[in-house]
């Protein structure tokens, strides 16, 4: 199976010669690009299978990247960003970012998330034994991770993908944030709880007739969410 093609953008030239040596070992076939415009250009011509974008561009800066993806694709992005204060996270998972890492980061922390998050988005040819699953109104197939809500398909990126599987392969049971962090995101690092709070809002967003007052995915005040059937 080939390992798929990276977009990085960083306006680092340091950043982006070490972020390709580190994939390019990996196996992957990477193109860098420091200019936001630049990165645009090129991913509208040939999309990559995953963009890895810093937050602080020239001309075109990542949240606006971001944006521009995310209203045509669904894209796996990684950010990349300097900033270490909880809004700028949450900012960049609300415009439609899968996973962020904070400068300075260990390049073989980058390799993993990459291939983390390949493996989730990519549809898995087997099956895994994995079949699909409907609730109410979602069907959800895990062999091609398509999501059909009202005979619609949605898009959703691969921790929300994710999420909803993890809620509806475990109908009416309870989740706290630190498990949904473990079995969605995996990772052994630190990752803010919020992260949670914004994926589920996104995720109630695509998938809910009324956000505000959810028919699916449930909060149990207190402890965490659910899945309503």
């Amino acid at each position: 199976m080939r390992k798929g093609k990276i977009l990085v953008v960083d306006d680092e030239p340091s950043i982006g010669e070490v972020v390709r040596l580190y994939l390019e070992q990996a196996g992957y076939q990477v193109t860098v690009l420091e200019d936001g415009e630049a990165a645009r250009q090129a991913l509208l011509q040939e999309p990559p299978d995953l963009l890895i974008l810093d937050l602080m561009l020239p001309s075109v800066d990542g949240l606006e990247l971001t944006r521009f993806v995310r209203a045509r694709s669904d894209l796996p992005i990684i950010m990349l960003t300097a900033r270490k204060e909880e809004t700028d996270r949450i900012v960049g998972l609300e415009m439609g970012a899968d996973d962020y890492v904070v400068k300075p980061f260990s390049p073989r922390e980058l390799v993993s998330r990459v291939k983390a998050v390949l493996r989730r988005t990519r549809p898995d040819p087997g099956g895994a034994g994995q079949r699909p699953v409907t609730v109410g109104d979602i069907h959800i197939d895990p062999r091609t991770r398509q999501v059909h809500v009202r005979g619609r398909e949605v898009g959703l990126t691969s921790k929300e993908f994710d999420l909803l599987w993890t809620f509806a392969t475990h109908p009416r049971q309870v989740f706290n944030r630190t498990q949904l962090l473990d079995r969605v995101w995996g990772v052994t690092e630190y990752v803010d709880p919020s992260t949670v709070t914004v994926h589920v809002r996104r995720l109630r967003e695509k998938i809910e007739e009324d956000p505000s007052n959810p028919r699916y995915i449930v909060t149990v005040w207190g402890v965490g969410y659910r899945m309503d059937v």
